[in-house]
């Protein structure tokens, strides 16, 4: 038996999140939640301590959907007959999904619904995230976009294949977030070039063909744009709109 490595532990547990999304409905809600929730965070200017809250909340929600799923799943392999001690198993597991999704949604409305915050959005006096956070955001919301495109795409890995390049999106959209913070021509330079080796190789290899390395090098570019420069300017825009009326 082949030894696994790093690579293939890594692999196995992206396959792992890849099948939690396509075998449970309550895992694919917990997805569209989570890009709601980082959008917000975009909206809102959380804080770097509330961003991370809110991190930790949304990965909390989704380790546990993956937990009921594995124990589902080890149940059903060891017996198909009703027993309690299995009906308690996975009572348990389910349980452990509910109270992290409780704490979710508290987290939420502390973050959220806060009246004096929604009014500063509404005059434009509200802090917009800063670079960092808005890179993390950035990150987050692609990684669980290429998780949803790749599973309703209904083929591939999230590695190795799919209708959409995760190495593409991946590569552009850091090249374009160079782009718009960096002003230096070499440096955007770099990023340009390090974006097209990486989009060329999947061609190459033969793990995607170059209509799914531009889907994915679209998605990479569009994210980063509509994050730090068409949601900023939407803001602005109404909070004058506000003002002005």
């Amino acid at each position: 038996m082949r030894t696994k490595n790093a690579v293939d532990s890594f692999r196995y547990a992206l396959d792992g999140i890849l099948h939690g999304f396509r075998a449970q409905r309550h895992m694919r809600f917990h997805f569209v939640v989570a890009v709601l929730a980082l959008l917000a965070g975009v909206v809102y200017g959380l804080t770097r301590a509330e961003l991370l809250v809110l991190l930790f909340s949304v990965a909390l929600v989704l380790i546990a959907e993956m937990f009921n799923t594995a124990v589902e799943a080890v149940v059903d392999l060891v017996t198909q007959t009703y027993h309690p001690l299995a009906k308690h198993a996975k009572d348990v597991a389910a349980g452990a999904v509910l109270v992290a999704a409780l704490n979710a949604i508290v987290v939420g409305l502390i973050l959220f619904f806060d009246v004096e915050r929604l009014e500063a959005i509404i005059l434009g006096q509200q802090r917009q995230p800063g670079d960092l956070q808005m890179i993390v955001i950035t990150m987050m919301l692609l990684l669980v976009l290429l998780v949803i495109w790749k599973v309703l795409g209904g083929k591939g890995t999230f590695l190795h294949g799919g209708v959409v390049s995760g190495h593409s999106a991946i590569g552009f959209c850091v090249c374009t977030i160079i782009l718009l913070l960096a002003n230096n021509p070499f440096v955007a330079f770099l990023a340009i070039l390090m974006a097209l080796i990486i989009a060329q190789s999947r061609v190459e290899a033969g793990v995607h063909t170059l209509q799914e390395v531009i889907i994915g090098a679209l998605l990479g570019i569009a994210l980063p744009v509509i994050l730090f420069r068409v949601i900023p300017q939407v803001m602005r825009h109404l909070s004058a709109r506000s003002l002005n009326g």
